[in-house]
């Protein structure tokens, strides 16, 4: 616990029995609950999870990267989490860092913390790809400019929320792709929340995740629309899904069902 904050860390995970491990050595002792969703992998991510001790909730069908994080938050939720912590389990990031991003929320000084591959300035020297490096940077500006925010990044896998911003998000509209990561930044720079930065070392290695070019190019375009649908919505000219309100907060979370879960 912080500041009797009960602490949640969740791993979204596809395929991730050969990282899990180092990434959930690493995670402090702070943490007082330590879930994996597993989004029907194809290796032995729920045995090796279930051998370190986490709760494990499986789905029965791959549900893609933003259905696995909604059932992540809504196990974090029913459970009892006051700040939860998103951390991919593939180690790229270091996990070292959940107790200065989740003290942050803790303590209100914010609602959405970020750890910024890009606030240090070592994402290339990170093994981050060029490609990715120039459009992470192209698109965070654009964002920037539009939105009116000033974040490093809007793109990172390590986040903390505290339970009343989870609890205010429309999580149900939002995409079950990997745009919803972006889909949670927007929502929450339109309801006015404090969002914070964290400087986060990135590890590029063969073992970690990493979409493709053509799905990079989908995720991108989901990037644009999705940052002109919040600019809409501030100036209160349309109202998409997945901004219904700008007024905070919004509506208490839809609990999803979980296919099986075990401690």
């Amino acid at each position: 616990m912080i500041n009797h904050k009960r602490i949640a860390v969740v791993l979204p995970a596809y395929n991730a029995a050969r990282t899990l491990r180092a990434t959930v050595q690493e995670l402090p002792d702070i943490v007082d609950d330590r879930i994996l969703v597993d989004d029907h992998s194809t290796d032995d991510t729920v045995e090796v999870a279930r051998k370190l001790g986490l709760h494990v909730a499986v789905h029965d069908r791959n549900r893609g990267y933003g259905g696995n994080q909604k059932t992540c938050y809504a196990l974090a939720l029913s459970r009892g989490a006051d700040i939860v912590v998103m951390i991919h389990p593939d180690y790229q990031y270091s996990p070292l860092l959940v107790s200065a991003m989740a003290s942050m929320a803790a303590y209100g000084v914010y609602d959405l913390v970020l750890g910024s591959r890009i606030l240090g300035g070592d994402a290339l020297s990170g093994g981050m790809p060029l490609y990715k490096y120039a459009s992470n940077r192209v698109l965070t500006l654009f964002q920037n400019l539009i939105l009116g925010a000033k974040l490093s990044e809007y793109h990172t896998g390590f986040r903390a929320y505290t339970r009343e911003l989870l609890e205010a998000l429309p999580l149900e509209s939002n995409s079950e792709d990997f745009v919803f990561d972006n889909q949670l930044i927007a929502q929450s720079i339109v309801l006015g929340a404090r969002i914070g930065e964290v400087s986060c070392p990135t590890r590029y290695f063969p073992q970690a995740s990493s979409i493709s070019f053509r799905r990079s190019v989908t995720y991108g375009l989901g990037v644009v629309r999705t940052t002109l649908q919040a600019r809409l919505a501030k100036w209160g000219l349309l109202r998409a899904a997945v901004f219904p309100s700008s007024r905070w907060p919004m509506r208490p979370p839809v609990f999803l069902p979980w296919a099986e879960t075990e401690e």
